[in-house]
C-alpha cells in the first residue's frame, strides 16, 4: 500500500490527480443501517486475519480475527507474505459460506511492494479468464499475483462446494488483498457458473480500466468495497492512467455512519470518497488501516 502511495504522489505532482471530470451531476447516497455495518463485521475479522502467519492460520488461533470467527474450518493456508500473499480458504457453518481471504501488502516485504507498482494495465490471462474481451485490462502486479495462486485455490473452494454442499463463496481481504478478491469475483463466475459469489473488500486500490468495472458490475457478483474516511488508497492508481472502480462502494464517514454511493467510481456527492479525497494530498494514510467499525487491519493487528 505504501508504494502505491509513493507513486501516487509522483503521478499527483505531475497534475495527474483523481479530479472529477467535468458534466458529472450529483448522485444521493443511501445512509446504512446500524443493522448492516454491524453485518460486515465478520468479513473484516476474515481480512485482518489474513495479514497473520501460516502457522497460526493453519489451526486458526490468530487472536481476536480468530476468535471472531471462532466455527470457522480452515481448510487450506498458503504465501509467505512477501512473493506470494498469505491466503486461506475454509468454510463459515455460521455464516454458510465459503471463504477465501488474501492478504494485503506487508511494506516491510520487497516483493508484495514490486506487485503494488507494476501499474501498466494488461489484457486478462486468457487461460485463466477464457472469452474475456481484450478491451478489458487490470493492474499487471495485481494479476500476476492472482495467477499465482489461482489455480489451488479454485481448486479447493471446488472440494469444499462437494464436500459441505454449498454454493456461496465469499471472497475478502484488504488493500492488495481486496484487489485479489475483487479479481477473485471474475475467476470464480468464470468457472463456478452456479456459485453463489460475494465479496467484501478494505481499503481496495482500483484494480482496472472501465470496461473492468462494468464487467463486474454485469456479473451478477454481489460486490462490495469499503473505504474508510480519508484513505487515499481507493484512489489509486488514478483514473487518469486509465483506471476505474465498479459500483459497490460503502464510505465510512465516522464511526457508526456510513454511506452507499452509487455510480461506478463517479459518485460526487461530498460524502463519498473520490469528492472527499480528490487527491492523495487530501488523503490520511492512517484511514487505511482502519477503524472498520472498530476493527484495524493490518500486520501489527493480526493478533
Amino acid at each position: 500500500m505504501y508504494s502505491l502511495l509513493l507513486i501516487s504522489a509522483a503521478l499527483s505532482s505531475c497534475g495527474l490527480t483523481a479530479a472529477i471530470p467535468a458534466g458529472l451531476h450529483r448522485r444521493d447516497v443511501t445512509q446504512l443501517s446500524a443493522t448492516e455495518l454491524a453485518g460486515f463485521a465478520p468479513f473484516t475479522q476474515f481480512a485482518r486475519a489474513a495479514y497473520c502467519g501460516t502457522d497460526i492460520l493453519s489451526d486458526w488461533t490468530c487472536g481476536e480475527a480468530c476468535e471472531a470467527n471462532s466455527d470457522f474450518e480452515v481448510s487450506l493456508v498458503g504465501g509467505d507474505g512477501d512473493d506470494i500473499q498469505n491466503y486461506f480458504v475454509g468454510y463459515s457453518p455460521s455464516l454458510e459460506a465459503i471463504i477465501v481471504a488474501h492478504e494485503g501488502t506487508d511494506p516491510t516485504q520487497l516483493e508484495s511492494d514490486l506487485t503494488d507498482i507494476d501499474v501498466p494495465l494488461a489484457t486478462l490471462n486468457s487461460t485463466l479468464f477464457p472469452g474475456i474481451s481484450s478491451d478489458v485490462e487490470v493492474h499487471t502486479g495485481f494479476q500476476d499475483e492472482h495467477a499465482l495462486t489461482a489455480d489451488v485455490i479454485l481448486a479447493e473452494v471446488k472440494s469444499l462446494m462437494s464436500s459441505v454442499g454449498t454454493n456461496n463463496i465469499i471472497a475478502v481481504g484488504h488493500s492488495l488483498g481486496g484487489a485479489l478478491a475483487e479479481i477473485d469475483t471474475i475467476f470464480f463466475r468464470l468457472n463456478l457458473p452456479s456459485a453463489d459469489i460475494s465479496a467484501m473488500t478494505y481499503g481496495t486500490p482500483r484494480v482496472g480500466n472501465p470496461a473492468w468495472a462494468a464487467l463486474v458490475d454485469a456479473s451478477d457478483v454481489n460486490f462490495k468495497r469499503i473505504d474508510n474516511m480519508q484513505d487515499l488508497i481507493p484512489i489509486v492508481p488514478g483514473r487518469s492512467l486509465g483506471y476505474e472502480h465498479p459500483a459497490g462502494e460503502i464510505h465510512i464517514l465516522s464511526a457508526g455512519d456510513a454511506v452507499s454511493c452509487p455510480g461506478d467510481d463517479d459518485a460526487t456527492d461530498a460524502e463519498c470518497q473520490i469528492d472527499s479525497v480528490p487527491t492523495i494530498f487530501e488523503g490520511n494514510i492512517i484511514d487505511h488501516l482502519g477503524p472498520y467499525e472498530g476493527i484495524y487491519i493490518g500486520t501489527i493487528f493480526c493478533t
